[in-house]
């Protein structure tokens, strides 16, 4: 099948994360399995979702594993103008939700892989088809550890996330906390005898902004990013259930995004450290005052070498000779730090579009992908 027709299927499968992704997953597994490619499905505790896994070629070395993830961001309260989960093609580009954000990349790679099945291949092509990243690359874990078990793993991974078809050598880690502020309640009218949660939490926010300006100025830079520094950054502060009652309870969702060279844990000890002060200073007022954090979830960053064979092996595919980094995460920090694979991101689109109403990949793009891959398959049946 061709990419665009796989990619229109691909799309009508409304796999927000909050949904099931196994529709999509079978209809995979059913078309690998048309093609003679064994495809092992990896389910969750409740069946509801699965990754999947699928080699085509010799089992016995390591091969180019493709890897990309099936769930998208949700639709809700975005003013889409075309139909969300149906490809509609128009003035040269695909749109549907998912087309760059990376139901494209998938599209193309499960394409190549229904050609591999019917080549030679002295070098294995490996699928690894995910799901959950959008909210933490939680999915992908499950995956993992299945490939900690193999025999033989694959000796380098291209995840396609939206890249311009640029290869991008890194990305930052990150950390999503939450800071649960607790106070004293009271009446409003005699407010400073209580102790406003809502308070700790703002002075929470010139804590983060306090040591983001730090590490702005003295932190470690990498002018491979469009912002070469760690970022701290607070995303939401809700509390507080009357006009008339001073709240005794607020919460602070925040982030850590760290350049490779930046510690995430030095940086989280240094802001508890802040509260802490903060938290001694309001007991004198309630005894009961405290800020707990807890942690949501976390992935690390991707940091492969420039030099690196998979970088200038992926080059050769693309015809590129600069390599960058991305600004957003990927399940490729995973796969080299858990893993040891060698780790590049590679695919088409871009991620201007992706999370947005009327979310589109050029259908240059799709077809520089399907070149890409194309040229993978001649290297995996010559040998590399």
């Amino acid at each position: 099948m061709k990419s665009a027709e796989i990619l229109a299927d691909l799309i009508a499968f409304d796999t927000v994360s909050r949904n099931s992704n196994m529709e999509l997953m079978r209809y995979v597994a059913n078309r690998l399995q048309e093609a003679g490619i064994v495809a092992q499905l990896i389910p969750n505790r409740d069946g509801s979702k699965a990754n999947l896994l699928a080699t085509v070629g010799p089992a016995d070395i390591g091969g180019v594993m493709l890897s990309g993830h099936t769930d998208v961001v949700p639709v809700d309260g975005q003013n889409w103008t075309r139909p969300a989960f149906r490809l509609t093609r128009h003035e040269g580009r695909f749109y549907g939700r998912g087309t760059a954000d990376m139901k494209g990349f998938v599209a193309c790679a499960l394409s190549a892989g229904l050609q591999a099945a019917g080549r030679a291949l002295k070098t294995p092509l490996h699928l690894a088809f995910s799901y959950d990243e959008e909210i933490g690359c939680q999915g992908v874990r499950s995956m993992i550890d299945v490939l900690q078990e193999a025999t033989v793993r694959p000796a380098m991974c291209i995840v396609g996330e939206p890249t311009g078809l640029g290869v991008a050598s890194g990305h930052k880690g990150k950390v999503a906390l939450k800071a649960r502020c607790i106070g004293r309640e009271g009446h409003s009218a005699l407010a400073p005898l209580a102790l406003n949660a809502l308070h700790l939490g703002a002075d929470m926010i010139g804590i983060l902004r306090d040591v983001q300006s730090g590490l702005r100025t003295a932190g470690h830079q990498d002018g491979d990013y469009d912002i070469p520094y760690t970022t701290v950054h607070a995303a939401r502060l809700s509390g507080g259930v009357a006009l008339n009652i001073v709240p005794n309870l607020c919460e602070l969702d925040f982030e850590i995004r760290n350049v490779a060279e930046d510690d995430p844990a030095a940086i989280l000890a240094d802001i508890r450290a802040r509260a802490g002060a903060l938290v001694a200073e309001a007991r004198k007022t309630a005894a009961e005052a405290d800020i707990r954090f807890a942690e949501n979830f976390s992935y690390p960053g991707l940091n492969t070498p420039t030099d690196a064979q998979v970088v200038r092996f992926v080059q050769s595919l693309t015809g590129a000779n600069t390599t960058c980094k991305v600004a957003f995460g990927t399940e490729g920090g995973l796969f080299s730090q858990d893993l040891d694979i060698p780790t590049v991101i590679c695919g088409p689109g871009s991620m201007m579009q992706g999370h947005k109403p009327d979310e589109y990949v050029e259908v240059a793009q799709i077809e520089r992908c399907d070149a890409m891959l194309a040229a993978l398959l001649d290297r995996l049946e010559a040998g590399l």
